[in-house]
């Protein structure tokens, strides 16, 4: 394979939020030289034009759909559209159908990633078998199968005993536990936020409760096991708050939180449009105010998509009816780019640290940073690039988003995995 110089790049370290003009020199899939002046000689040389370079984006949590939902989503088309959207490594979550609870299913995502995927892609083992709540899986040989977490999402572990066990199991493991929090005496048959979008529509709510009475009881859990507990999706105030004080005791306790529940609240759902409906749902200003803060503080460690896609057949038979989720991968950096950054809210490092470093840090992964000697993985980012947002041109197969017709700048123009580009938004076809 030719050597690949990227020249007259802008490149951003996460760690420190400073930002050189350097040329990236890439040799067998890794970095083999960063400085001010590369020489070119042979080298199949790329002018970046002063982009933005990141290390590659790191999403913990995306639905790949597959096996057993490929009408939604395949791992070929997931993970072409978190190409296009920077990001360079996904993990995915286990409601798949066979369930992700058995090593069988977990090399069945490994080996169809590695033929068919165009990034890398870490399958999350499940807590439960057939995420019921009640059986642990052996999630030593989910380990060996190559789980690189476990995780119930899609529903919450309601048994307590059964939550402890699987977190003494998990903590053995050295393998985070990835928690869905949902009660289900609070939550069944809620489709929206339980506020006044709820009550104007005569649709039932979910309380935040439903959400934090449960990473209450898990921290307390935790605490008692010592496993490395992440909370999923977070978006109550009192779930940031429970992280929060969890940090200060100096437990292993981390979360993420989406970029939907940064940039939207339950005042922004214009009607009962499915594409606003997810899990959990849109809650309040005060809500969202407190993820902002929460982000700003450290209280939450990392943005994940949640990227979760459905057919419009399935999101058309109403709010109440239709299924939770929307896709994310492809819009991800733009909105985040557009609305947080440029708005003031977050630094341009913070965000890049958001969606690089600290992920590969959270799940002990080798990737986040641009360092010679490592994998090539990168993401070129064109931050003057405006565009609105067009759900007929995701690569995913969801066109379910509340974000169409948003016009955002920062599009991802080239993405690199192991030096192979699977994103060229350049046309430069460097190989």
């Amino acid at each position: 394979m030719k050597a690949l110089l990227l020249k007259n790049g802008r490149i951003l370290d996460p760690a420190t939020g400073d930002l050189a003009d350097a040329d990236i020199r890439v040799e067998g899939g890794k970095i083999a030289a960063m400085g001010s002046v590369l020489p070119r000689s042979g080298s199949e040389v790329i002018d970046l034009g002063g982009r933005l370079v990141l290390p590659g984006l790191i999403d913990l949590h995306v639905h790949l759909r597959e096996p057993g939902f490929e009408w939604k989503e395949t791992i070929a088309t997931g993970t072409r559209a978190a190409a296009r959207g920077g990001f360079t490594t996904v993990a995915c979550m286990p409601n798949t159908r066979p369930v992700a609870d058995s090593p069988e299913v977990i090399r069945r995502i490994r080996e169809t990633a590695d033929r068919e995927g165009s990034v890398r892609v870490l399958p999350i083992g499940a807590i439960t078998r057939g995420e019921r709540g009640r059986e642990l899986t052996d999630m030593a040989a989910l380990k060996e199968a190559g789980a690189v977490a476990v995780s119930d999402d899609g529903v919450g572990v309601h048994d307590s005993r059964v939550m402890r066990d699987a977190m003494r199991m998990a903590a053995s493991l050295g393998l985070p536990l990835v928690a869905h929090c949902e009660d289900d005496s609070l939550a069944a048959g809620g489709s929206v936020h339980d506020g006044d979008f709820a009550a104007r529509h005569g649709l039932k709510g979910i309380p935040g409760e439903a959400e934090s009475v449960h990473v209450a009881r898990d921290i307390l859990l935790a605490e008692a096991t010592g496993v490395h507990y992440h909370v999923c999706h977070i978006s109550d105030a009192n779930s940031v708050r429970l992280v929060r004080e969890a940090k200060r005791r100096g437990l292993k306790v981390t979360a993420e939180v989406t970029p939907h529940h940064l940039l939207l609240c339950e005042e922004d759902i214009p009607g009962p449009d499915p594409d606003y409906k997810m899990n959990p749902p849109l809650r309040s200003r005060r809500d969202r105010a407190a993820l902002i803060e929460g982000l700003k503080d450290g209280t939450i460690d990392v943005i994940a998509t949640d990227h979760a896609p459905h057919t419009p057949e399935e999101k058309g038979v109403g709010m109440d009816r239709a299924p939770f989720g929307i896709v994310g991968l492809e819009t991800a950096f733009p909105l985040l780019y557009t609305h947080l950054v440029l708005t003031g809210e977050l630094s341009l490092g913070r965000l890049a640290d958001l969606l690089t470093r600290r992920p590969a840090r959270l799940f002990g992964l080798p990737w986040g940073g641009l360092t010679v000697g490592s994998d090539a993985d990168l993401t070129v980012i064109d931050l003057e690039e405006e565009r609105i947002i067009d759900p007929e041109a995701f690569l995913s197969k969801g066109r379910n988003t509340p974000f169409a017709g948003w016009r955002v700048k920062g599009w991802p123009v080239l993405t690199l995995v192991a030096g192979r580009a699977v994103w060229d938004g350049l046309g430069l076809e460097p190989r």
